[in-house]
């Protein structure tokens, strides 16, 4: 089961006094009939003489304590993964999913020495060369904090893994985590990743107190999962907040929460193009002063040259979700859109960017518990077309983590973590054009 990011995420928490929020629920949906009943629709407003509709989305993971999710897509389907309890340890899974349904679940690795929690994922890509690629963080030492990012690559559909390399060759006892990844060519990958050689290790460097800062590395892995081009772009970062990429029509445009030694918090980008990355800019100056990480990281979505960002920031003490579109692969980008605001703000964002619509998925809490919310706007962010509550949650917390979409055709999927008895359960959604409703 997975645990909390154990004593030094719980400092920053309740060093950041929105870390725990209080929400009012968006409008209720109303339910609608639909021809399957395991696939009950849940109706959604017209807007533009389109229809959209909402379903039940049914995981392969039924019957599993699952948790950790990521969803991408890879060619004409879609990847889940996840971790499971096994043992003594834990198991990372993924399943396909195309036109004719989920195939059987697999493993990817196991392991008894792994470091596992809510916030800090796993994550699949396929490249064109039709490899898979997966990672997971696995301890270096006995410190909490020291562990590395180990990464495979399946030839086979991930019927069979390679061994484990370990993407950061410090050999130091500290942080290595929170990852990204995007194609770097068919049969090569691109992988950036928070690094805490500089740091020192142990809970007096955490968070740059007592040593250095945590750096956010990048480096390129081929085929032979032979490592080059590693270098350091940000000499100091938030330590625990989410990176995330896209692919961009200029190259992959990388996002992270960015730090100054002023504890400004502010997310910022750089893009990899013609071999080198651009120098890292604010995606928008909130000017978040904030002395602990708040363990809620950005996400990209990218179409063409277009491209958006999401993000939460506290700034002026006042829980807030913004949204920003760039035309020019995120070289600048128009000032933000507020989606959301307030004590019931969590945060934990996603998006997603399609030719006609993007969209964005976040998490709210009040005393009644946490729900999951749905908005979809035109993709220039200029009008917000629907707003909708995708669920109710029974967890509450850290426990059901981050929420993950990705778009296949004009299909958007969503899968998040609940708590369910005790145990996580993975949940999932499909929201589709009606005339396109059936599964």
């Amino acid at each position: 089961m997975p645990t909390s990011r154990s004593a030094s995420a719980g400092a920053n928490a309740r060093a950041n006094p929105h870390a725990a929020f209080a929400c009012a629920l968006l409008l209720p949906l109303a339910l609608a009939a639909c021809g399957a009943q395991d696939n009950p629709a849940v109706a959604m407003p017209e807007e533009a003489g389109r229809d959209w509709s909402m379903h039940e989305w049914a995981l392969p993971t039924a019957a599993a304590r699952a948790a950790q999710p990521d969803l991408v897509t890879a060619g004409d389907g879609l990847l889940l993964s996840w971790i499971e309890p096994r043992g003594d340890g834990h198991a990372l899974r993924f399943a396909r999913h195309d036109t004719a349904g989920w195939g059987a679940p697999r493993d990817i690795a196991r392991g008894d020495d792994w470091f596992v929690n809510w916030a800090d994922t796993p994550h699949l890509l396929a490249t064109d060369d039709g490899a898979l690629w997966a990672h997971w963080l696995q301890k270096s030492a006995a410190a909490t904090y020291a562990y590395d990012v180990a990464l495979v690559r399946s030839d086979d559909g991930g019927a069979t893994w390679s061994a484990p390399v370990t993407v950061n060759d410090d050999g130091t006892p500290t942080e290595h985590g929170f990852v990204s990844l995007w194609p770097a060519s068919s049969d090569a990958l691109g992988i950036a990743w928070l690094d805490g050689r500089e740091t020192g290790g142990g809970h007096e460097a955490h968070e740059g107190h007592g040593g250095g800062a945590m750096t956010l590395r990048t480096a390129r892995i081929d085929g032979a999962l032979q490592r080059s081009d590693e270098q350091r772009l940000d000499a100091m970062t938030c330590d625990c907040c989410q990176t995330d990429a896209a692919l961009t029509g200029r190259g992959p445009l990388l996002v992270y929460r960015d730090r100054t030694r002023e504890e400004i918090r502010d997310v910022a980008v750089a893009r990899w193009e013609g071999g080198r990355w651009t120098a890292p800019a604010l995606v928008h100056a909130d000017n978040w002063t904030m002395p602990a990480c708040p363990v809620n990281g950005p996400a990209v979505a990218a179409h063409g040259t277009d491209a958006i960002v999401a993000w939460y920031t506290a700034a002026g003490d006042v829980p807030t979700l913004k949204l920003a579109r760039s035309t020019d692969a995120g070289d600048t980008f128009a000032a933000p859109v507020v989606f959301d605001r307030g004590e019931h703000v969590q945060g934990r964002v996603d998006v997603a960017l399609g030719a006609d619509d993007a969209w964005v998925v976040w998490v709210r809490e009040d005393r009644g518990g946490q729900s999951l919310h749905l908005a979809r706007w035109a993709p220039d962010l200029s009008e917000e077309r629907q707003r909708i509550e995708v669920a109710k949650l029974q967890g509450r917390g850290r426990g059901t983590g981050f929420p993950q979409m990705a778009l296949q055709g004009d299909a958007l999927h969503v899968v998040w973590t609940d708590v369910v008895e005790g145990a996580p359960r993975l949940q999932g959604r499909v929201v589709r054009p009606t005339a396109d409703a059936a599964l």
